[in-house]
């Protein structure tokens, strides 16, 4: 299968007051067309910024500290912001958290998402760019769109806002789509029928996705492979059967355990202790090490690589290595 996207050791930084902070380090994945990659953590771990460190849309302070990103197999790590307008949108486009701040709450919904397919088709007449947002508007699912054209974004419900984004996004037929925590404002019914949605128009116009999510429900129900990142670099990495099925690394037991299908009747749910380190100044060796109760001595002094677990399975975690002891705990007694 071809690769769409190849990310190669890719590390992000940004300058504060406080001092340099390695937001992403040394993360390394590819992507190939018509799949969906989900990307999960806890918040902070990176998982936002790498996405936007791909399409360039860093703040000022924030900057590519090395590392290649191919992109359909042209080297775009250097490419200036003009350079990357032609991309966004053709290649890869993303749909943002909060669609409420998303959308411009003074301009309705129709003129916003003709305002994107004007940016790609700027020769288009206004009939044809017309039946082009109506398309758009029947493709992720809002019914009626000649009588919703004309409404402004507080006339939407939050899963029909999030469904105007998603048009937007899709305007340009871009390859590559950033879903950045797409259900985190939604009701669990309608956080379904978006994530249904997305799997369905990233099917049919035959799209690569990455998924950003801190939700493991989100993951089992929308995903083909799975990165759990902490810290700002990927710990483990699989398919989605790798993951549930089959967990290797501590924190995504922790993460697993926490998850509400796994609560013993009348418990609180499991907490992984502790806090994430700061990355102004990372630890050495294991990031996590300070929260694994099985870490080894060596985790507080070299970080682990990558260890192959099989051909679709990785984890960064010195309880692969063949020295290490074998555990009685972990995920499978959970």
């Amino acid at each position: 299968m071809s690769v769409l996207l190849e990310i190669k050791n890719l590390s992000v930084s940004f300058r504060t007051a406080q001092g340099e902070v390695e937001a992403v380090r040394d993360v390394s994945f590819s992507l190939s067309p018509g799949e969906v990659l989900a990307i999960v953590g806890e918040s902070g771990c990176g998982k936002s910024v790498l996405c936007r460190s791909i399409m360039k849309l860093l703040p000022g302070n924030g900057w590519i500290r090395g590392g290649t990103i191919l992109a359909d197999g042209t080297d775009i790590t250097h490419y200036t912001q003009r350079d990357m307008e032609r991309l966004r949108g053709r290649l890869f486009s993303m749909v943002f958290q909060d669609p409420l701040t998303a959308l411009n709450p003074t301009i309705t919904i129709g003129a916003q998402i003709a305002e994107a397919v004007r940016v790609h088709q700027p020769k288009a007449k206004k009939a044809a760019v017309r039946r082009r947002v109506l398309e758009l508007m029947d493709l992720v699912g809002i019914p009626g769109g000649e009588e919703r054209y004309g409404r402004y974004p507080h006339e939407f419900s939050g899963g029909m806002r999030q469904r105007s984004v998603m048009a937007i996004a899709l305007a340009s037929g871009p390859r590559i789509l950033f879903a950045d925590e797409p259900t985190t404002a939604l009701d669990v019914t309608i956080q379904a029928q978006i994530l249904d949605l997305l799997r369905d128009v990233q099917a049919r116009l035959g799209a690569a996705a990455i998924l950003v999510t801190h939700d493991l429900g989100v993951v089992a129900r929308a995903a083909d492979r799975v990165a759990v990142m902490y810290a700002g670099k990927i710990v483990e990495y699989g398919t989605v059967e790798d993951i549930f099925y089959d967990p290797r690394h501590p924190y995504t037991w922790g993460l697993l355990r926490s998850l509400p299908a796994w609560a013993e009747d009348g418990q609180p749910l499991y907490t992984i202790p502790g806090m994430p380190p700061s990355l102004i100044d990372p630890p050495k060796g294991d990031a996590f090490a300070c929260r694994n109760e099985y870490a080894l001595a060596i985790d507080y002094q070299e970080a682990p690589p990558m260890f192959r677990i099989s051909d679709t399975h990785y984890a960064a975690t010195w309880l692969l290595d063949a020295r290490a002891p074998k555990i009685q705990g972990g995920w499978s007694h959970a």
